[in-house]
Parts: structure tokens; C-alpha cells; sequence
């Protein structure tokens, strides 16, 4: 990477830009102005450049400008009716120069021109352009937006395709890599290809389709990037640089057009605080009296009910009380004329049992009303007679007629869409939505309202943080119609300082790498003809190995760091310490053995009940003594009709109260708890803790009280637990395995008999009876403690992630040998060709199936049923009773699904078989996609399960689009009758509201 190494241009700040001081005796250069001018620029945006190594550029500095400074002075391909922002003017001169650019921006700042921009370039000189966005909505609201400007536009989303020979294509993200990978003609007539929402690159499951369709586009081909404001841009421009050997532009603003003022409701409180004034000033005296009203509420106000379970891991924005202060607030907004107003919701059910609580508000006119009917009726001419008479079709209007509307993902498409068009218009004055309406589309509001500031993201309720806050406060303040934007965070509790600062004001997160290899690409890969790109080439480009690079001359210079301080680190007497620490250390290592054969749950969950004080060490975090509260098993997501996988100690989770850090961690992101630092003053909160992590047990239980939400209650156990830490200065009683717990195996009590010895040993050494040989202990610790870190950082350095990527590419290579889809020599197989071209499933477990003729035996409705598991969905709660004619195919795939992933592991991949059975099995919406497969209503199908109506046809969609793959996939290996019968199923599905035309098309 040193020979590629790029330049950054300057960046341009207020400071260097307001000290240039023009020749004032030329009246022509309007001095003040040019000035002026400047400090807009400076203050609006930030402009960089990465540059190749020894790049020369070849344009007309008159009409371009520098590389360091673009400026475009010839005939624009597209004038505005509105002034550019400097962000914009910046971002235009860049792709004048024919030159890539990163355009990073709040939500709402007028990231749109610049796409437009690069679209009316290629008309003008005749040449085709690909516009990306991540989601199918997005991609035909993006379509019916440059419809309106552009004649020439076609749309690919996988279920609909219109003019594909058109100048401008608008599609997902996974069809431009589909055509990336076979090679499409239509890409050499490109020149630009704009990737909207960027940022989505991080997102775990899909991040990696981004970073693929970035590696292989060809270098003649440009790029025009548009992202949420993220902190490592320049980093990002750099990868760009370093792949395609041409420069990249950041042009970043984190300017807002209309300014915010961010204010505090307390729920159960009165009144409005402001915390963040419009010019991004934290007021801390109005944060101490927002506090105050929380000091001054009952303990349990709003929040009845519950027991100690309930303490830290229930999210309690949807409280009655929650309900009622959202009432006061949206017609507190109302009365002030803030209106619209977008209150956002973690929850799709909070969202709208919010929007039915506003029984008695009504926002719109009679002529509004009257159009929002017209609007309504027209839309759903659209639908079959039956299916505009369906609850969630005709319980809409009278809301909508009000002025009031829900928008979220389990809506019906043609709802959803509705919504967002009365919004556009004017006619919803408060939407009820969840945070997927922050994406996309320009549809600002006035006021901005969060429900709650905790959201659960999957793994446990966590603050949300800043680029979180950023992407869905973006939406108050409309430009050119409000003065300011007003936006009101919910809190149900007391809130640190810290937090709520790094929540409004903090930087944005960086975007990382989310690159990973599935057999997908590889095969793909594999089966290129040119051999121009290799599985070993993508991962030698990707984003991943560029920031693992980069971040390895930091890494020295912590080894050297450490080095230093283990030079001065006193180390007299080093022979007699070393001999106590390994003492101390022998005796660890036993404990821990002793511990897992304790912590087995047939032995241990009898001890731990409410109040009894276990140890908790994870990994090199020791939390010290906690109190027990609660053991709950990991609910099995699969229904008992289906097999559940083995009890193990993980399975288990014990609630309990350990002293934690106040706040989360930095920005707020993911607020993993960690016990207090040296010094700091923490409160005890209920951490689930999974069984293997607990290293010891007390005899010793105390009382734990009925309800643990008041902070005083945890805290009163801290001064307990506390007190007996003074009381036992050696150490708690344990619990005596063999005496307290009857355990009485041969090999445990030989490990208990040498674990007293090595006790015995150690309280009898020198060093433990002499306070001033502690302090030599730990410093001698504190020495053992760097070596080991700089052991570790050095093997960091010398272990690249490359070789990680390489030794996963050989283990996946052997997977695929195994199965069929490649030969020895790595040439692709008839297996391999199918599963090429399968990229919505599991296209191992799917190929498995197809070759292994569990689908010859089905008919077409029960194909449907059966591909309908691999499609990833939401999960019902409810049982599952398959039908008989369901079963046993449903039987045939958990053990397709099992072999593989016992494959995978002996090809030392890291796969835990249940899991991957439940993951790829997912059997909620097979009696739906059966009976809709033949000739259900809506209305019938509706009622079989508690998943949302939009959601049952989102996963129709993309069930229909597997099936074709499927289908395409028969038709490339062959089989025929195969072929056949997976497009009769996807016929079988595409009819009536399911596949509705969307209204943007």
C-alpha cells in the first residue's frame, strides 16, 4: 500500500479563507463580496480530495479549477430555479471534472440536486447512468421523482422492470451487482453510477453487496456517492482512490439550512425544557431542572406493575401514562401552529395505538378532507373490488380525514404510499412513524417528536445514538417555510448529562466495513470466464482490509508506547513475585475448570436463587460480587412442534445486579454496561449475565426487594454488598462444591484437593502477609499485563486479516467441494451454476434441495410454501401446526439444513447447527403462502396469523422474486419439468392486493 499512497487536497476552513486580503485597488474583484462568499463556503462545508500517487490532471484550470479547489465555469448541464448551497456548487464542480465525489449531508440539506446533476450530465453527453438505492419503496419513489424531470428513465427492483434499455436506470443495489457478476453489456455504455444512502454499506446482512458492486465496477466508469454525515469520509475517499487509481472527492457539510432546537419532555412531567438551542448550545441549568422533575415524581409514576425481571431490560415507552403525555404534546403543537409533526416510534404497534389514541383531534378542514378522500378513492381503484373493503383499508380514512396517519413497515404498500403522498401534500398533519421514514425521500416537517430515546435493535434496549438522531431530527424544519425546527425527545427516567449531549450533539458514527464471503460470490467468482477478479482480489480490495491497513502504523505506535512503560515499570524482587503470581494464576486456571463443571445447569440452577451473590468475570472484565435476582431460559423461537436444541449452560441467562459505569458508551452507541473506573461512582443495575460467565458462588444470600426500578432500591443492595466486603476482608465464603452442593465425582474433589493446597500455599507466602510486597505485586502484575498486551498487538500486526479471509476462502472452497458445486481443480459444477444464480436464499441449502428431488414430489402451492421458509421475514408469536402435506417437506429441509451445517463445521467453519437450521427453516408464513397459493383472499390469509398485513406482502414479493431465480436456475443446469413447476408457482402468487402496482409507478 506505501507505493499507492494518496494526497489529500487542502481543506478549506473559515480561518485560511477570511485572511486572504484581496488587492484593494481592484475595484473589479468586489473584495467584500468575494470574501463574504468564502466564509459561506467555509462555513457550510468542508472540501478534500484523495489523489493517486504521481497523478497529473489534464482539464482547463479556467473552467475547472484545481483538483484542490473546483470551480466549473463553462455552461451548466442543469440550472436550478433555487441557489445552490456551497456544498452543492462544490459537489457540481467535481463531477464537471468527471471525477468521483462523496457527497456526505444531513438528511434534508439537498443531496437530491447533486444526483440530479450527475443524471442531466449523461443526457447531455449521451451517455447511460445507473442510480442505486437499498430498498425497492425507495427505488420507485427515486423513479417517479426523475420520471417527472427526465424522459428517458427505466427501473430494475427484481418484481418490476420498465424501459431496462432506458439512458437512466434507477435499481437495488442487488441487481446492479447481479449484472456486475455476468457481466452485463449495458454497463459499457455507463458513465456515472450514483449509490444513494451509502452509509447503508455498514448494515450487517447486506453491507457487503455495496462493497462488491464498488470493487468491480470498471475504472472508466465514475461514482457519485450520497450518505448520511458520517466522521471517516475522507477514509472512505481513500479506498476509492486506492481501488480505482483515480481521485475522489469529499464534500462534507454538516450545515443546517433550517436550524434545530432541541427540547425535553418529561413523561409524566409538564412543560417543555430546551436542552440544545439553534445554535447547537447544550443549556446544562435547563438540564438540572429537567432532572428535578424526575426527583420530585413518585418512584412509580406511570409504571404499575412488574417485578424485579422488569428492572433495566423493558422498554417502558408504551406505557398508558406514555400514551396520554403524546395526546397532550401532538395538540399542545397543534395549539401552537408546529404542525406537521412526524412522531417516531420504535415499535410498529406503539405507532399505532399512538395514532387511535387521537380519537378526539382533528386537524384538517372540510375541503381537506374532502381531498384526501378524493386522493384515497382514486388510489384504491388500483385494488380488486374485495380487497378495497378490507379493515386495514377502510379503518384508514376517517384517520386520514383528520389530518392524522401511520407509516410503517407492516403497512399494505398501497397504504404506505398514500401516507406519503397526502404528507408531501400537506393533508397528514401529524404522522404516527418508525425510524424508516427518516430514509429516503425529501419529506420535512416542522416539529420532529421521539417517543422514546431507548429503541431495541435486537440484542438489548440501548440509547439511540447520534447518527441515529442526526439521520431522524433531519426532518424538522422545513427549508424556506420554517424559521426553525423544533424537535421533542420523550424521557420516561433520569438521563445523564453525557448521554443526552452525545445523543443531539455528537459526532456521527464512522462507517466500518461489514465485508464477509458467501458462497454466492465466491461461485460467481469462480465461474467468471476472464479470471480478472478472484475471490482473493475482492478481498484484498474490500473496505475491510483497506481499514485494517490503515489502522497498523496506530498500532505500532502503541507497542512502542507500552514498551517504554514496561522499561520503567520497578520490577525488584521479580523472582520471589513471579513465584507468588503464578501461584495466583494455578489457582485461576483450576477455579475456572472447577466453575464449569459447576455452572452446568443441572447442578447449579438450585442455587441460584433470588439473592445469592455470584462472582462475574468476562473475559478480562472483572465485575466482582453481583446479586442474583433472576434466571430465565433463552425463549426457543421455534414452536414446540419443532425440534429445540440440547440444554447447555448458555441457554440459560441469570438478571443480575451488578455495580455498573453511569451512562453508555461513547455517542451512545450500543450501550454495553461495564463496571465503574477507579474512582467513579456507579449504580447498580440488573445486566443479564449467560451462565459460563459466573466464576463463583457465596454462601451468602441477602433479600432482595419487590420492585428494583426506584434507583434507591439497587442502590441500598451496593451499600449491602458493599458492607460484606468489609466484613470478610479475605474474600466471601464460597460455596463448598462437594459439602454445599454434594457434588462428589473423583476427578472434581482431586481438583478441589489441589486448589486448597495452592491456597494454602499463597496465604503462607511472604509477599501475602506484606502490604508494601502488594504494591510490588501489582506492579509486577501491571508489567505482566503489557508484555501480554504487547505480545498480543504484535501478533495483530503479523496475523493480517488477510490471512483470516484466506483461511475462511479455503474452508468455503472444501464446503463446496463437498457438496458438489465445484471439482477438485475449483471448476464450477452443475450445482454450482444453479446455485450462481441464487442470491435472495440460502443458495446451498436451496441448490441441496433441488438436486436432491425434495421438490419433485410437490406440487407448485406447496413449492410456494416451502421456498416461503427461506425468505427472511418477521416472526410470528404464535404456535405452528403445519398441515400434513406441509410437514414432511418442512422435515425434509430441517435435515438438508443440518447435514450442511454439520459439512460446514467439519471444514472448521464456525456454524452452531441449531442455529443455522432455525435460521434457514423458517416456517411462519407457510400455511399463509399455501392457502394464498391456492385462491385464498386476502381477508382469509389475514387471519391465520398475527404478522403484519405489509409485511405478509413484502415477503410475498420477495418470495415471487426467489421463485424466479429458482426458476432461472432450473432453466441454466437443465430441468425442465423443475423449471416449470417453480414458475407455476410464482404464478400462483401474482394476483390481487399482493402484487398491486405501487402508486409512485
Amino acid at each position: 500500500m506505501e507505493e499507492e499512497s494518496q494526497s489529500l487536497g487542502k481543506r478549506k476552513s473559515v480561518e485560511e479563507a477570511s485572511e486572504v486580503t484581496p488587492n484593494e485597488d481592484s475595484e473589479a474583484q468586489k473584495p467584500t463580496e468575494s470574501i463574504s462568499k468564502r466564509r459561506t463556503l467555509a462555513k457550510t462545508c468542508v472540501h478534500e480530495v484523495a489523489v493517486p500517487k504521481d497523478y497529473v490532471p489534464s482539464l482547463d484550470e479556467t473552467i475547472h479549477g484545481t483538483l484542490a479547489n473546483p470551480e466549473f465555469n463553462g455552461t451548466m448541464a442543469k440550472t436550478y430555479e433555487f441557489k445552490l448551497d456551497p456544498f452543492q456548487q462544490v459537489s457540481v464542480s467535481c463531477l464537471e471534472r468527471k471525477e468521483s465525489v462523496l457527497v456526505s449531508a444531513h438528511t434534508s440539506a439537498g443531496k437530491t440536486a447533486v444526483a440530479e446533476y450527475a443524471v442531466a450530465m449523461s443526457f447531455r453527453d449521451k451517455q447511460r447512468v445507473i442510480y442505486t438505492s437499498p430498498l425497492k419503496a425507495l427505488s420507485n419513489q427515486k423513479y417517479r421523482e426523475l420520471t417527472q424531470e427526465f424522459s428517458d428513465v427505466g427501473l430494475m427492483t427484481g418484481d418490476v422492470t420498465i424501459s431496462p434499455n432506458a439512458s437512466c436506470l434507477v435499481m437495488t443495489t442487488e441487481i446492479l451487482r447481479g449484472m456486475l457478476y455476468r457481466g452485463s453489456e449495458v454497463l459499457k455504455e455507463v458513465a456515472w453510477v450514483i449509490f444513494d444512502e451509502i452509509h447503508y454499506m455498514k448494515d450487517r446482512e447486506r453491507g457487503v453487496v455495496w462493497e462488491e458492486s464498488i470493487i468491480f465496477l470498471p475504472p472508466a466508469i465514475k461514482m457519485v456517492f450520497l450518505s448520511a454525515t458520517m466522521s471517516n469520509a475522507t477514509e472512505f475517499a481513500e479506498w476509492i482512490c486506492y481501488l480505482h487509481k483515480q481521485p475522489c472527492h469529499v464534500v462534507y457539510t454538516d450545515f443546517r439550512p433550517t436550524p434545530l432546537q432541541h427540547y425535553v419532555f418529561p413523561v409524566g412531567g409538564s412543560g417543555l425544557y430546551l436542552v440544545v438551542d439553534e445554535n447547537e448550545q447544550f443549556k446544562e441549568e435547563n438540564f438540572a431542572k429537567l432532572q428535578d422533575t424526575f426527583n420530585k415524581q413518585k418512584p412509580n409514576d406511570g409504571n404499575k406493575g412488574g417485578g424485579p425481571k422488569a428492572s433495566g431490560r423493558i422498554a417502558k415507552g408504551g406505557t398508558a401514562a406514555g400514551g396520554s403525555d403524546i395526546f397532550k404534546i401532538v395538540k399542545m403543537i397543534m395549539e401552537r401552529k408546529f404542525q406537521p409533526v412526524i412522531i417516531f416510534s420504535f415499535s410498529r404497534r406503539e405507532c399505532e395505538q399512538h395514532a387511535m389514541s387521537m380519537a378526539k383531534l382533528d386537524f384538517n378542514t372540510k375541503e381537506e378532507k374532502d381531498d384526501v378522500e378524493e386522493v384515497f378513492r382514486k388510489a384504491i381503484l388500483c385494488l380488486n373490488e374485495e380487497d378495497r373493503n378490507l379493515p386495514a383499508i377502510e379503518l384508514m380514512l376517517p384517520l386520514l380525514q383528520r389530518g392524522i396517519a401511520v407509516h410503517h413497515s407492516g403497512l399494505l404498500p398501497i397504504i404506505k404510499e398514500l401516507v406519503e403522498l397526502l404528507f408531501q401534500e400537506g393533508l397528514v398533519k401529524a404522522l404516527f412513524a418508525t425510524e424508516t421514514f427518516a430514509m429516503g425521500l425529501n419529506m420535512p416537517a416542522k416539529t420532529v417528536v421521539f417517543t422514546s430515546v431507548k429503541k431495541w435493535d435486537g440484542d438489548s434496549h440501548r440509547y439511540i445514538g447520534s447518527g441515529e438522531y442526526i439521520q431522524m431530527s433531519g426532518r424538522a424544519g422545513r427549508r424556506g417555510k420554517d424559521d426553525r425546527g423544533i424537535c421533542i425527545i420523550m424521557i420516561d427516567e433520569k438521563m445523564e448529562m453525557a448521554t443526552l449531549r452525545d445523543m443531539v450533539l455528537g459526532r456521527p458514527a464512522p462507517l466500518l466495513s461489514t465485508f464477509r464471503l458467501s458462497y454466492y460470490s465466491i461461485l460467481n467468482l469462480m465461474s467468471r470466464a476472464e479470471g480478472q477478479f478472484t475471490a482473493e482480489h475482492v478481498i484484498k480490495n474490500s473496505f475491510h482490509q483497506f481499514q485494517y491497513e490503515k489502522a497498523l502504523p496506530d498500532i505500532g505506535d502503541k507497542v512502542s508506547k507500552l514498551e517504554k512503560e514496561a522499561e520503567m515499570l520497578d520490577a525488584s524482587g521479580e523472582a520471589e513475585v513471579a513465584e507468588y503470581h503464578k501461584l495466583r494464576l494455578d489457582i485461576a486456571l483450576l477455579e475456572r475448570k472447577m466453575m464449569s463443571e459447576i455452572t452446568r445447569p443441572e447442578r447449579v440452577l438450585f442455587f441460584l436463587l433470588p439473592g445469592r451473590l455470584v462472582k462475574v468475570q468476562d473475559g478480562a472484565t472483572d465485575w466482582g460480587w453481583g446479586v442474583v435476582v433472576n434466571v430465565v431460559r433463552k425463549p426457543s423461537s421455534a414452536s414446540s412442534t419443532l425440534p429445540t436444541s440440547s440444554s447447555r449452560g448458555s441457554d440459560y441467562i441469570v438478571d443480575t445486579l451488578l455495580h455498573c459505569s453511569p451512562g453508555s458508551s461513547e455517542n451512545g452507541t450500543r450501550s454495553k454496561p461495564s463496571p465503574p473506573r477507579p474512582g467513579e461512582k456507579g449504580e447498580m443495575h440488573v445486566v443479564p449475565v449467560q451462565m459460563p460467565l459466573i466464576s463463583a458462588l457465596s454462601k451468602i444470600r441477602i433479600s432482595v426487594p419487590s420492585d428494583l426500578r426506584p434507583l434507591e432500591a439497587r442502590q441500598s443492595i451496593l451499600l449491602a454488598v458493599q458492607e460484606l466486603g468489609t466484613r470478610f476482608p479475605q474474600g466471601l465464603p464460597k460455596l463448598n462444591p462437594v459439602k454445599d452442593m454434594a457434588i462428589e465425582d473423583q476427578e472434581f474433589v482431586d481438583v478441589m484437593s489441589q486448589i486448597e493446597e495452592l491456597e494454602k500455599k499463597l496465604f503462607d507466602h511472604p509477599i501475602h502477609k506484606s502490604s508494601q510486597n502488594k504494591e510490588q505485586v501489582k506492579c509486577f502484575q501491571r508489567k505482566a499485563e503489557v508484555n501480554h498486551e504487547i505480545q498480543q498487538l504484535k501478533s495483530k500486526m503479523r496475523d493480517s486479516q488477510l490471512k483470516k479471509f484466506r483461511d475462511e476462502l479455503k474452508n468455503r472452497s472444501r464446503v463446496l467441494k463437498k457438496l458438489g458445486h465445484i471439482d477438485a481443480d475449483g471448476v464450477v459444477q452443475l450445482k454450482g451454476r444453479a446455485a450462481c444464480l441464487i442470491d435472495t436464499g440460502d443458495e446451498l441449502l436451496i441448490t441441496e434441495l433441488m438436486f436432491n428431488g425434495t421438490f419433485n414430489d410437490l406440487d407448485p402451492h406447496q413449492v410456494a410454501a416451502l421456498a416461503s421458509c427461506f425468505v427472511p421475514g418477521d416472526r410470528s408469536n404464535e404456535q405452528i401446526h403445519l398441515r400434513t402435506e406441509l410437514g414432511k417437506p418442512l422435515q425434509q429441509l430441517q435435515d438438508s439444513a443440518r447435514r450442511i451445517a454439520e459439512i460446514q463445521r467439519e471444514c472448521k467453519l464456525e456454524v452452531d447447527v441449531e442455529e443455522y437450521v432455525e435460521s434457514t427453516a423458517r416456517p411462519y408464513m407457510m400455511d399463509v403462502i399455501y392457502c394464498w397459493s391456492k385462491g385464498a383472499t386476502f381477508a382469509e390469509v389475514i387471519e391465520m396469523t398475527d404478522i403484519f398485513e405489509g409485511s405478509i406482502i413484502r415477503l410475498a414479493r420477495r418470495l415471487d422474486e426467489f421463485l424466479n431465480q429458482l426458476k432461472a436456475a432450473a432453466k441454466a443446469v437443465g430441468e425442465v419439468d423443475l423449471e416449470a413447476k417453480f414458475g407455476a408457482s410464482s404464478e400462483s402468487l401474482r394476483r390481487g392486493i399482493m402484487f398491486a402496482n405501487s402508486l409512485y409507478l
